[in-house]
């Protein structure tokens, strides 16, 4: 598949030729001396004759063989195994074979695509795209279908008018239909004199609106670029084949395949004719010869002429005089009427077995979604050049560390309807920016039927959502927020779809196997969504072109790979882990579902090196931040979940005396073997845009006095303090949080009216005391990462826990220079309590949780800021500080003079 945007690249040897293309002054080809037959065998040296060299058993080859020729190329099919220490037989086995099959797919997929770019670049010819020839061609993929055509209002909805046509060129063996829908011919215009006209869409003006006649172009190619006599052979496509014909077999030569008598092997062939043409001039002869020594054997050295074959290696097809018949914009508007105009409506019409169908098309980019009882419908988007956004920014530079912000347009505004993407670019993204986030991770963007479902549920996955508005103004928003130095990411639904038919990708062609799996297996357990079938090779080429689709067309910096436990298993992630190795390389788990991910992640780090992909996965299966090539998945971070459900099974079921440190400990560090690439975010979006209670909701949404309202801020900044500092060099916040929005979010639905109440945001809270000095708090959080790359610091970029107190309720733990000190106690302040520290010298506190200007009591007095070490062993470590802590406070300390002791 080769995309109409990039010149081809042509070879000037034939397309099976064995010829190399290197320098062939010198250059050795290899002819059979003694052939009976006219087949021309390549590389025949003696070389190749087995009775030359010593016998070999022919024993098949070991695996292990074949393991250390992988090995040499830097992959290990089970390499995080032993650097982990896994020692689990039956897993190491799971990963073996899974690298088998995975070499297996590649081979059989690389059968029909080139390599991996193309494989990943279905977007470029299916769905609807202007051809260069006054037409607009259309292709999609319906292998069960018996008949195929478009309807739309361009041709009044008719079901016969642009229909595929019939035979191979209209539908291929795989199921793809093609249909041309060519431009109309405006009345008293002439049809274009040059078969297959081409037009530059985009510009007003081309060469070929310069007056030059076709004609003058011809008389110009044949001027410059044949040499003499070279133009005769264009005028007929037969007769360099006829003259070729006759200078081998002569006037009256063979007309069938029983008067063709034995031809001879190339060597007398070649000798009788260098006899034949000994008295020729110079001129006429090639300008090659071969040596021959004498010998008998099938190795001739043939020698070239430089100058000639610099000249032939320099020629290339003569495709600037084509272009310069090409005709401008203005041109065309001109003389057609478009097949299709911009913003018409269409769907895709099939004849089935099971009766005639009207579907959305798969690969349409712009969808109305059902609306005041219509049927759905895809917007043909072809905007004129005036009308087309523009970029005007590059891609900021990748960070080291991430600061997320996630975000859902649609209740990003503070009236209660749906926002839209115009909304966002204006009011949300500079606030984003002022809070110091560095990126942004976009939910419910991939059209989807149902506002309620938040987008989870996609059923057009090449169409932003037309609830926010076009694809034009998606494009200025991220263009926008690149401008800011904001990366985008975009929350992808892969895992299942929508089974919504008329508009989804259900039944899509009338078979229930076309893009989902057949039976209860097609069917998610509790979601009511449909599973894909990841082992087929055309949804393979859907699912990876549509994540390219999204980098190439909007240009998005990454994905966040939603539910992964609900494709990697086929009872989607529900059932219970005890953490035994085997729960991963069991009869549940859907080999072909890893299988797409790797090559997912393969193909997204080759084709655009600086992506990011996050993996969202509650069953935290091995391997998942590990390269593919040494048995992992390739993921470049992980969510931790069990970070936010802690928090609010904390919050809502443990007094808070009751909590242990020690279990919050492991909870936020997640597995230490690859907490290095971990993703931590104290609020999860699922509960804070379903309808559960947020976190400032809990705390202090229900506040009747001063002390409780205290408690709720304190615990408030403590638990996203802890969270965005003790992991991985990655956090996410969900929109809204940083300054305790007190409302949870609830989409309408039936149990509420379809009310939008509550789907929006309290922007206004900004502007009051009380969340003002939390929002002050948080944007002083986050200037610890942006000037002192605290996230990166310690070991790894991993924190040094050395103090976890369960009694005290104390946790304190060092990155760098930094210490972190938590005092989780509702009642107990304490006036000199020991914290070990690795660095004698004087500390200084840089962030204080109970400072007044962040809503605190201000306990700790300035003279109380900076403190000096003490020569004790404490912690495990050399020296120690005795620092105030309030309750329900925390303090960041940063070495500011180290003492040489």
């Amino acid at each position: 598949m080769i995309s109409l945007s990039h010149p081809p690249q042509l070879s000037t040897l034939p397309i099976n030729s064995p010829l190399p293309k290197r320098n062939l002054t010198g250059s050795r080809v290899f002819l059979p001396p003694n052939s009976e037959k006219s087949s021309y065998i390549c590389n025949c040296s003696a070389a190749d004759h087995p009775q030359s060299q010593p016998r070999r058993s022919q024993r098949p080859r070991k695996k292990n063989q074949q393991l250390d020729a992988d090995k040499k190329d830097g992959i290990d099919p089970v390499g995080f195994l032993a650097r982990h220490g896994i020692t689990n037989k039956a897993f190491a086995q799971f990963l073996r074979e899974r690298y088998k099959a995975l070499k297996d797919l590649k081979d059989e997929l690389f059968k029909r695509h080139f390599n991996l770019q193309e494989l990943a670049s279905g977007f470029e010819i299916l769905g609807m795209h202007r051809n260069v020839q006054h037409r607009v061609d259309y292709m999609e993929w319906a292998p069960g279908a018996r008949y195929c055509s478009l309807v739309g209002d361009f041709n009044g909805w008719s079901p016969t008018e642009n229909s595929a046509r019939e035979g191979h060129f209209g539908h291929d063996d795989y199921g793809y239909w093609f249909i041309i829908l060519e431009d109309k011919l405006r009345e008293g215009e002439e049809p274009d004199q040059v078969y297959f006209q081409q037009y530059n869409y985009v510009d007003e003006y081309d060469k070929g609106d310069s007056g030059v006649t076709i004609e003058e172009i011809f008389k110009k190619a044949n001027d410059e670029y044949w040499e003499p006599g070279e133009d005769r052979f264009i005028k007929s496509r037969y007769e360099l084949a006829a003259k070729l014909y006759e200078q081998i077999f002569g006037p009256n030569g063979p007309q069938t395949e029983e008067e063709l008598e034995e031809i001879l092997d190339p060597e007398t062939r070649y000798k009788a004719w260098k006899e034949k043409h000994k008295d020729d001039p110079p001129s006429n002869l090639p300008p090659c010869d071969v040596i021959d020594d004498g010998k008998e054997h099938d190795e001739f050295e043939v020698v070239t002429d430089p100058v000639w074959q610099e000249k032939f290696r320099s020629k290339k097809p003569p495709i600037a005089y084509w272009l310069e018949t090409r005709k401008g914009r203005k041109a065309w508007l001109k003389k057609y009427r478009p097949g299709i105009p911009h913003g018409s409506k269409y769907r895709v019409y099939f004849n089935t077995p099971a009766g005639p169908l009207e579907r959305v098309p798969a690969w349409a980019t712009y969808v109305i979604p059902e609306a005041d009882g219509n049927q759905s419908f895809a917007v043909h988007w072809e905007p004129p050049p005036e009308c087309a956004y523009r970029w005007r920014h590059k891609h900021p530079p990748k960070p080291k560390s991430l600061r997320i912000y996630e975000c859902h347009v649609g209740i990003s505004g503070q009236e209660p309807r749906v926002a839209t993407f115009n909304e966002f670019t204006e009011n949300v993204l500079t606030h984003v920016k002022e809070a110091g986030y560095n990126a942004i991770q976009l939910i419910g963007v991939l059209e989807h039927k149902d506002y309620f479902t938040v987008g989870y549920r996609v059923t057009n996955f090449y169409a932003v959502s037309s609830r926010y508005g076009t694809p034009e103004d998606f494009k200025r928003l991220v263009d926008e927020a690149h401008g800011l130095g904001l990366l985008v990411f975009l929350d992808i639904v892969h895992s299942y779809a929508a089974a919504d038919e008329m508009v989804g990708l259900s039944f899509f062609d009338g078979s229930n196997d076309c893009y989902f799996h057949s039976g209860k297996r097609g069917h998610h357990k509790f979601w009511g969504t449909r599973m894909f079938r990841y082992g087929d090779h055309d949804v393979l080429h859907f699912l990876l072109s549509n994540l390219n689709w999204w980098i190439m067309e909007y240009q998005i910096d990454g994905f966040n790979f939603h539910s992964l436990s609900s494709m990697m298993y086929t009872h989607n992630g529900f059932a219970t882990f005890t953490g035994d190795m085997e729960e991963y390389c069991n009869q549940y788990v859907d080999k072909d579902a890893f299988l797409y991910l790797i090559l997912a992640n393969e193909i997204l780090h080759v084709l655009h090196p600086n992506i990011v992909t996050i993996a969202e996965d509650v069953t935290l299966y091995p391997g998942l931040c590990e390269p593919t090539s040494q048995g992992g998945l390739g993921f470049d971070y992980f969510v931790n979940l069990s970070a936010s459900e802690l928090w609010l099974s904390l919050l809502e079921n443990v007094p808070d005396h009751e909590w242990s440190m020690s279990k919050l400990v492991s909870t936020l560090t997640g597995n230490k073997s690859s907490a290095d690439k971990m993703l931590l975010y104290a609020e999860n979006h699922n509960q804070s845009i379903s309808g559960g209670r947020s976190f400032a909701d809990i705390l202090f949404g229900s506040a009747t006095t001063e002390e409780d309202l205290l408690r709720g801020c304190s615990l408030h900044k403590m638990i996203r303090l802890i969270t965005f500092t003790i992991g991985g060099p990655a956090y996410l916040n969900f929109m809204g949080n940083e300054f305790g929005h007190p409302k949870r979010v609830e989409f309408p639905m039936s149990s509420n009216n379809f009310s939008y109440s509550l789907a929006k945001r309290c922007w206004e809270l900004l502007e009051d005391g009380f969340h003002n000095k939390l929002f002050a708090f948080d944007k002083d959080m986050m200037k610890l990462d942006i000037e002192e790359r605290i996230l990166l610091r310690g070991s790894r970029g991993l924190p040094n826990i050395h103090h976890v107190n369960d009694t005290t309720m104390v946790i304190s733990f060092l990155r760098g220079p930094f210490l972190f000190v938590f005092n989780f106690h509702p009642t107990n302040s304490y006036g000199r309590y020991s914290i070990g520290v690795e660095e004698a010298g004087e500390y200084q506190i840089v962030l204080n949780t109970d400072e007044e200007i962040y809503g605190g009591q201000g306990l700790i007095g300035r003279d109380q800021y900076a403190q000096r070490t003490i020569s004790r062993r404490t912690d495990g470590t050399r020296f120690c500080l005795e620092v105030p802590l309030p309750s329900r406070t925390a303090q960041v300390y940063k070495l500011t003079r180290i003492l040489r002791i």
